[in-house]
């Protein structure tokens, strides 16, 4: 099991919950609009928020923001290590560096200095377009260059005294990915940050995502993640929890809907989206099923706590499995969504 490390008011490791991350897209310093954001991220499901530093300014901001959203904000930083250090004078909860860009080793101190005596914690790892060139050189573009160069900035920050440290070792290659967290979880016991980075458009994106921090979650390597997509913070934060669900690692709403065939005589479809709408921010942990025919539905998701299924005489909603009331089709959303609200009360 990995060890604890404590962002803000999110504590991850140690087997506490999966901590969902975004990055927003504009700079932090434009304070109102960086507040709105978590506040609204955070509604979604969002735990810890992450802002890249540019100047001085960005810096100074983390402590207004996180002040009024009560969102933990992560500094990403690179190249300027006075930046780092204003960053973490200015509020953050932790940041995220690259100690081999930010200068030698008496630039690393002073930042480790500040680090300590702010009490946070920092982010290092690699990517594949980060891999030290010794590892690079001996061992190939593979797992294990990708995980020692991690390791390399981890013992960098070890060495002043630092041990409060999260990795990642991100890749766009999902395969890529998996193994490099894999090799690396049997390295160390620091939290573990999953992702498929430059994952692409939100589809495509999605897809990598899922495969690549679901395998892993599964196996029980990660401690954090950020769906990293060509999209908005909002997709992110949105897809990173329907991943949870599905690997029951959350207390949310988790739909299964049919696929539908030839035997459905009602808008299945359309009605499963309505309920996904309608259940996007319930936090209670509930199983709700639509199901496309009344001959099936109750009986192939008998485990549902809540659900509907449809037929040309109207509509059925069971409790696990069993039929509990006959409406008919146009009335069936007040009805069922009058049921959804009896659950979660």
């Amino acid at each position: 099991m990995s060890k604890k490390v404590k962002i803000g008011n999110v504590i991850i490791g140690g087997g506490e919950k999966i901590a969902i991350q975004s990055m927003s897209t504009f700079k932090i310093s434009d304070v109102a609009r960086a507040v709105e954001e978590c506040k609204k991220l955070k509604e979604l499901g969002l735990d810890i928020m992450r802002y890249s530093v540019t100047d001085e300014v960005d810096a100074r901001s983390f402590g207004v923001v996180k002040k009024q959203s009560n969102v933990p904000l992560v500094a990403d930083i690179h190249f300027d290590y006075k930046l780092a250090l204003k960053a973490i004078d200015g509020g953050a909860d932790k940041i995220r560096i690259n100690p081999g860009n930010i200068g030698g080793e008496d630039k690393v101190r002073e930042v480790a200095t500040a680090l300590k005596r702010a009490n946070i914690p920092v982010r290092v790892g690699s990517n594949t377009g980060s891999i030290d060139k010794e590892f690079l050189d001996k061992y190939g573009r593979n797992e294990i260059s990708l995980g020692e160069s991690a390791l390399k900035n981890v013992r960098i920050l070890e060495k002043f005294g630092v041990n409060d440290i999260v990795i990642s070792v991100k890749a766009s290659d999902v395969s890529l990915m998996v193994k490099a967290y894999e090799y690396i979880a049997k390295k160390t016991d620091y939290p573990l940050h999953l992702g498929v980075t430059e994952a692409g458009t939100e589809y495509n994106g999605i897809i990598k995502s899922s495969i690549g921090t679901g395998a892993l979650l599964l196996k029980g390597i990660g401690d954090t993640f950020r769906v990293s997509l060509s999209a908005s913070p909002e997709r992110e934060v949105k897809a990173a929890k329907a991943i949870l669900s599905a690997l029951n690692l959350t207390k949310c709403v988790q739909i299964v809907a049919c696929p539908t065939c030839g035997r459905c005589e009602w808008d299945c479809m359309g009605f499963a989206k309505k309920v996904e709408d309608y259940t996007a921010n319930i936090k209670t942990p509930l199983k709700i099923a639509v199901m496309g025919c009344v001959v099936n539905g109750p009986g192939e998701a008998s485990d549902a706590d809540l659900g509907v299924a449809g037929g040309k005489d109207g509509c059925v909603i069971f409790v696990k499995g069993k039929i509990v009331k006959k409406v008919k089709e146009q009335d069936v959303e007040k009805v069922f969504f009058g049921e959804i609200d009896k659950c979660i009360r």
